[in-house]
């Protein structure tokens, strides 16, 4: 393995244990703990999308006329991420977005995707991201979050995107919150079957081929430059602290909802 990765992997391990054992998954006891979740959740989905959409632009020539851009194995990696995560299928298969797979979910189990949905809608007419997030009445924590991906995503440098896309974000799932989903899905399987898909099919295509065809990218984006691979380390710890901060953010919520527990 090369050894600049393994030293991101040495340095980032504390964020990574405090993010898979938080607390928050041992706060999940219902269907509306779940739904909460998702309404936080589902703009780190949506966001990973627009990182992902920024990667293919700034890699491969998406204009016209077409043109060859940059190396061709990283123009395989990232056409070969973006076909699964743009196009996949849900559990009918319909091809479909995970994104769109998620918003499924949550119309499944009736959680609100009102304010995702009303966020598109104006980025759609607007492009003044802040204004949108608060327009649409955003989670606080859901837009500082999306905010830092943003951020990383007007540096336009490659090797910051594609460290964040392949350290920073979703193959943080715990066997805890897997377990808590099964459960929740014995008792309500027409609330949840829909969630459970798409963790199912999350790991099995972002856990596995994903995972592998990111880390050579990112590893072909830094090279053998110390400067981009140790800037690219620290956008990744930014990254999870931020995650870390929304997991706080959904803990937080969730507990204001059960009357009888308290925030410590």
């Amino acid at each position: 393995m090369n050894n600049h990765i393994e030293n991101i992997q040495k340095r980032i391990e504390p964020l990574r244990n405090e993010i898979i054992n938080h607390k928050l998954y041992s706060s999940i006891e219902s269907v509306d703990d779940l739904k909460i979740f998702m309404q936080y959740h589902v703009y780190a989905v949506w966001d990973f999308m627009s990182l992902l959409k920024s990667l293919q632009n700034n890699l491969t020539c998406t204009s016209i006329p077409w043109y060859p851009k940059g190396s061709a194995d990283t123009r395989y990696l990232i056409n070969e991420i973006v076909i699964g995560e743009e196009s996949d299928i849900d559990q009918h298969g319909i091809r479909k977005s995970h994104f769109e797979i998620y918003l499924d979910a949550m119309k499944q189990c009736n959680a609100d995707t009102n304010k995702i949905e009303t966020l598109l809608s104006i980025l759609k007419m607007t492009t003044a991201l802040d204004y949108a997030l608060s327009v649409s009445e955003a989670p606080k924590e859901a837009a500082d979050f999306v905010r830092s991906t943003f951020h990383i995503i007007e540096t336009n440098k490659n090797h910051l995107l594609s460290a964040i896309f392949t350290f920073g974000r979703e193959d943080l799932i715990p066997d805890m919150f897997l377990s808590i989903v099964d459960r929740l899905h014995e008792k309500s399987p027409e609330s949840i079957s829909t969630f459970k898909y798409y963790l199912e099919r999350h790991i099995e295509v972002d856990g596995g081929q994903h995972s592998h065809l990111a880390l050579e990218m990112t590893a072909n984006l830094c090279g053998t430059d110390e400067k981009l691979w140790l800037e690219a380390e620290n956008a990744i710890v930014d990254t999870l602290q931020k995650r870390i901060g929304l997991w706080d953010g959904i803990y937080n919520e969730i507990l204001s909802n059960k009357p009888s527990k308290k925030i410590n």
